[in-house]
This record gives C-alpha cells, structure tokens and sequence, in this order.
C-alpha cells in the first residue's frame, strides 16, 4: 500500500469533510471506515433530522445566517441533485426542515469523495498505532485478509471516540470530570404505518403524560423523562430517539453490548406503549432499529486549548475559529433522569478554535469531530453533525497545508487558513 500525505480514520461527517477538504488542498488522501458506508452516526445510528444550523431572523422560523456553509452546504446541494434525479423534485419539498434520506447521504458522500480524489477504505477497523516523539508513523488496521498498516505523512482521528489520539498515546478525558461518565447512549428506532393526521391532532402534551404516569406506575423501566420524536422523510414514519442507556462506558467493547441489548427491550417496551395507547399508533409496525447504538460523548483529547462551556454562554469568537454553531448546551443526564438545555438566542452563535483539534504535543495528528479538547458542557453543544462537518473541513485544510510545507500541526498559519476556507465557502467570521 502506497504512503498517504493525509489519512483519516472515521467516515462520518467530520471525517468525510477532512478527507475532501485534504484532497482539494492537493494532498494525496485516504478515508477509512470501519462500516461499509460513509456517514457515521447519520447512517450507522440513524440520527436524524440534523440540528440547527443556522441563526434566525428576529421574527418567524427564518434563517438570517447559515454557519455550517462549506462542504456541509455541499452536501446537501449533492443530495438535492439526488432527489431531483430521481423524480424531477427539489430534495426535501414538503418535508420537515433537516430530514433526510441516509440512503441518499450515503451515495452523495461517496460521489464528493470520488470526485475530490479521495481514496475510499470500507470494513477497515483501527487496532494499533505506531508513535515516536510524538509523530505518528503507522496505523493497523484489520480486515478480512488480517492486520495490515497504512503509512501517511499526516493522520486526521475521525473516529468519534479519538480511539487513533488513544492508541497513540495521547492525553484525553472521559466524560464528566467529576465521575467519568458519559451522557447516555441511545438507539433510534423508526415506527411506520401511522395514521399521521391522527397523531398530529392529539392534544400537546398528550403522549408524555401518559407516558410518565405508566412510569410512575412502574410499567415503563426506560429513565428518559420523556418521549422525543421527529416527523421522517418517509410517509407515515416516526422517528424515535427516546432510549437512554446510563452509567456504561462507550468505549468498553462488553459496556457496548450490554448497552445495545438494554436498548433495544426499551425499543420494544416503547414500540407496545405507542402501539396500545396511543391515537393514530394501532396498526404501526416496528419498521427498523439503528444498526449501532448512538453515543453522543466519549474520550475527548487533551488538545491545545480546551473549550469550556464559559466560551460558549459568553459566544466568545476566537482569532483561529474553524467553525461556528449555535445548537443549544444539550445535556442528557449521565445519571438517569433529565436533560439540561440552554438555548442560544436566535441570533447569538458561537466558535470553536483550531487549537481544539491539536492534541498536546502532536506533530502530525489532528482530531476532528465530537472528541476535540472540550468539557463536559462545551462538548454537547458541539457534537451535531453539521458543526463537526465544519470542524472536519478546518482540520482536513489544515493538513493539506502542513503537509505542503512538511511542518508540525500546531505550526500552521491560522489566518491563512482561515482565508483558505472562506474562499472555498465556509462560513469565516472576520
């Protein structure tokens, strides 16, 4: 196998993002991807619809700015070629506002990718690093043939849990500093043959009631508080995030398994209760389960700077910002019961430095998505996908560069890159 300016470990969104923005920086490139898929959580997990990505007008549901532009934008230009191929329609007319189709993601990230030059690597699971002076020189993965190594000037951690940061040696945190534990797993599941019109004209509030008193009365076990779930792209389909699985590790392979056989009783115990109770829900199906558990918070590196959940409330703007959101503090209790929002005013916004992606005393290594150098409250309102989208188009550009002048990551020139990316469509505050 030949050796790679860049190689990136994960293809979900962050991932997908580093391994185009690389490969139009004129860096050789490689994405590998423990699936048979790009799209990580959105296809893997089913974490659907995206999250808010825009800030809005001071009066009505209106987007004044988009802060995800960039190669995220692009993405959903891709899909909407997709929908329009196959039956002459704008993608998502008519449908709810960040719905989507994963099996039309998929097909659009594998075009962007091919198209930009990316080398694409399926069922390629990460299992060693090879690390000197703070370089990482070779990763192993495994395959059907056995463990083989792939060879890059530069690597990207894609993965979500920073299992390459990990393996290599790297500093990072696990979860709340007080406990280490994570905010709760979850597996989406989909219900069909609903009577839409029927669901709809149910009194608010109506289905959480029932349901907390079925769990006072201890015929429901699950601990979320409530029931949240979205209108789906497809006809008389419900989108279901509504399991919580507390107090596992989601980076312990037997925490893992027992999380998703937790998951999916609370998928069945929750599928009978719509089924038997609830108006327009008597003839619904259980249609599907993710084919991996969502997780929303892991091992975050102990990068350069770390951001805090100060830097949010306060919507500091820093000089080397890659990325910009305002999804609100969103954090599903480690314990059990409850979720904290704070929601971000419909014009504040705030940044995330590139100083988040560079581990502490790397040369070569640059961690993009959810497990970039944040706390505990910072890193649930950065983790959506259409942030770590941008997150990953900073650091993929930002390999590119360091691998033109063979220079160390923390050594790149921010406001050139900062310049690099507003030229190629990201949103780039001045």
């Amino acid at each position: 196998m030949k050796k790679y300016d860049v190689a990136v470990i994960g293809g979900g969104f962050s991932g997908v993002a580093a391994a185009i923005s690389a490969a139009r920086g004129g860096a050789s490139v490689i994405l590998a991807e423990k699936s048979n898929c790009l799209g990580g959580a959105a296809c893997n997990c089913l974490v659907n619809p995206f999250m808010c990505y825009w800030t809005f007008e001071e009066n009505g549901y209106v987007m004044k700015k988009q802060l995800s532009d960039g190669i995220f934008n692009e993405i959903l230009e891709e899909m909407k070629k997709l929908e329009y191929e196959i039956d002459g329609k704008t993608y998502g007319e008519n449908k709810p506002i960040g719905t989507f189709h994963e099996e039309y993601l998929k097909l659009a990230l594998n075009r962007m990718a091919k198209n930009a030059g990316v080398d694409l690597l399926f069922h390629a699971n990460l299992v060693a690093s090879e690390c000197e002076g703070g370089a990482v020189k070779s990763v192993t993965l495994s395959g059907k043939s056995g463990t083989f190594k792939l060879e890059a000037r530069y690597f990207i951690d894609a993965s979500g849990d920073a299992d390459l940061a990990f393996l290599s040696g790297f500093g990072y945190r696990l979860g709340r500093d007080a406990d280490n534990l994570c905010q709760p797993m979850t597996l989406c599941f989909r219900l069909s043959n609903i009577d839409i019109d029927k669901f709809h004209s149910l009194p608010q509030g109506y289905i959480n009631n029932l349901y907390n008193k079925f769990q006072d009365e201890g015929k429901i076990k699950n601990p979320r508080e409530n029931v949240l779930m979205f209108s789906n792209y497809l006809n008389g389909v419900i989108h279901f995030n509504s399991t919580r699985i507390v107090k596992l590790n989601p980076t312990d392979p037997f925490d893992i398994t027992k999380a998703e056989i937790e998951a999916r009783e609370q998928v069945f115990e929750l599928f009978l209760f719509m089924k038997r109770n609830i108006p327009g829900f008597e003839n619904c199906e259980l249609m599907m389960t993710a084919p991996e558990i969502g997780v929303r918070e892991s091992r975050m590196i102990e990068g350069e700077y770390t951001l805090t959940e100060g830097d949010l409330l306060n919507l500091t703007k820093f000089d080397d910002a890659i990325a910009y959101g305002r999804y609100s503090i969103d954090i599903h209790s480690p314990d059990g019961t409850g979720t904290y929002l704070h929601h971000f005013k419909k014009d504040e916004y705030y940044s995330i430095p590139y100083r988040c992606s560079v581990p502490k005393g790397a040369e070569n290594l640059l961690v993009a998505g959810r497990s970039i150098s944040a706390d505990h409250t910072a890193q649930s309102a950065v983790r959506i996908m259409p942030i770590v989208c941008c997150i990953g188009e900073g650091v993929g550009t930002a390999a590119a560069m360091a691998a033109k002048d063979s220079i160390p990551v923390s050594g790149v020139n921010t406001a050139e890159l900062r310049r690099i990316l507003k030229e190629n469509g990201a949103f780039i505050e001045n």
